[in-house]
């Protein structure tokens, strides 16, 4: 094989790679669009007192809604049996039971099709071996996690459905939080398999946007804890809460540890130290950022960032004067997730792109 002919198959090697790469990417970034819509859809069906609606965790049949008046009210007879029907909605009828009913419908049923989807095409890119070497395992790693996500959404309804009239708020952060993990993953995968046009940063820059979106990640479980307890229905002033910088009255349970995750006051007054604590590391990331890399993409990355910030603690402030109003609280969740991907996207790029294969840098 003449020089020519190997330099042609090399780089026809490269294209090939970075071919799948794309699709790869476009496949990721699906799944990216269908789990907003499922965590958007899953603080709907919080919103609105649904998630209990339907007492039994059938992945396969439960795909299937009533069809019929006899079905309706099979289902119906199975909600009376727990607690939430016979403390605080006794006497429901079936058309008011229908509306929570689809809400939590709608959410197990974007949670099956993002299963599929992965599954659907980790199975099609494996098969046609457009799957690179080191990429298997954090495919079939975010594989697993999905299915532990499921795991973990039954587990959380379970917990409603005997001596409480709601779900656990532990439970209900693990679940919220362990979904925003793997949509950090996804996006941290699909950035990793893109071009990047500048070279990796700083090794603080890297360092300081990982805290970022360990930050971000903690304040979304706050957020989970906040809704679990229904904690911004209450005390909706701001900057001052219950009349005062500092409110009282935040370690009144024993013991102490208790009111970090179960005093609605206390969690309310920790979600809001989360985001002037994430407001300022943002600012400070940003500013070091474009000090130490001025012009660059990665300091375009930080000044965004931060604004996305801005504008998140922003919607945090309505949403909470407005007693946590259905469309406020919402877009509150929304943009968090705007936030977490954009950091762990501008993470994974202050890193660089995933490496080509050994082989093909080898003999490029």
């Amino acid at each position: 094989m003449s020089v020519t002919e190997t330099a042609g198959r090399i780089r026809g090697e490269k294209e090939r790679l970075l071919f799948n790469r794309r699709l790869l990417r476009g496949w990721l970034y699906v799944i990216l669009l269908m789990l907003v819509a499922l965590v958007l859809v899953g603080g709907a069906t919080r919103l609105t007192d649904s998630g209990l609606s339907i007492t039994e965790w059938k992945p396969i049949h439960g795909v299937i809604p009533p069809l019929n008046d006899q079905e309706w009210q099979e289902e119906l007879e199975k909600y009376r049996q727990i607690p939430e029907y016979q403390q605080i909605n006794k006497g429901m009828s079936i058309e008011a039971f229908k509306r929570i009913f689809w809400w939590e419908w709608a959410h197990r049923i974007l949670a099956r099709g993002v299963g599929l989807v992965f599954a659907l095409g980790l199975a099609f890119f494996w098969l046609t071996g457009r799957i690179e070497k080191g990429m298997g395992p954090k495919l079939t790693g975010l594989f697993l996690l999905g299915g532990l996500q499921g795991a973990v959404g039954w587990w959380m309804v379970a917990s409603g459905l005997v001596e409480r009239v709601d779900v656990s708020q532990y439970r209900l952060a693990t679940h919220l939080t362990l979904a925003c993990i793997i949509f950090t993953a996804i996006m941290v995968v699909a950035r990793g398999l893109a071009p990047h046009t500048e070279p990796p940063a700083d090794a603080r820059t890297q360092r300081f946007a990982g805290i970022v979106v360990i930050l971000v990640l903690f304040q979304i479980y706050l957020g989970g804890l906040v809704a679990g307890l229904d904690a911004g229905m209450s005390y909706n002033t701001w900057p001052l809460m219950d009349g005062r910088v500092v409110p009282g009255d935040l370690f009144v349970i024993e013991p102490a540890w208790r009111n970090l995750f179960e005093n609605p006051k206390t969690v309310q007054f920790i979600h809001r130290l989360g985001a002037y604590t994430l407001l300022a590391v943002t600012l400070w990331h940003m500013i070091g950022t474009r000090r130490r890399e001025p012009g660059t993409t990665h300091a375009r990355r930080a000044l965004v960032l931060f604004h996305l910030v801005l504008v998140q603690a922003a919607v945090g402030i309505a949403a909470l004067l407005t007693q946590v109003r259905f469309d406020a609280a919402l877009t509150h969740q929304f943009v968090a997730l705007i936030v977490l991907g954009f950091a762990a996207a501008h993470w994974r790029a202050t890193k660089g792109a995933y490496p080509l294969p050994t082989e093909v840098v080898v003999r490029s």
